[in-house]
């Protein structure tokens, strides 16, 4: 499974990592860091006044693969 993660830091210089659960994936990284940018715009996610999504700092892909056992 490919899963797109996306880092950000926070109002107070904390690191919050977002993970959409529904993605294209075959972004590329100059589509990704735009959509991050509107991303961050939206001031509707905080926790005790601070925001969440302040800066972009990064954004990978991670990939999971499963062995089936049985």
């Amino acid at each position: 499974m490919k899963q797109l993660h996306l880092s950000f830091s926070n109002s107070i210089g904390g690191k919050h990592t977002f993970k959409p659960l529904l993605s294209n994936g075959d972004l590329t990284g100059e589509e990704v860091h735009a959509k991050m940018d509107e991303f961050k715009k939206l001031t509707i996610f905080q926790k005790d006044g601070i925001l969440l999504f302040q800066d972009s700092l990064s954004a990978k892909y991670v990939i999971t693969t499963e062995d089936e056992l049985f």
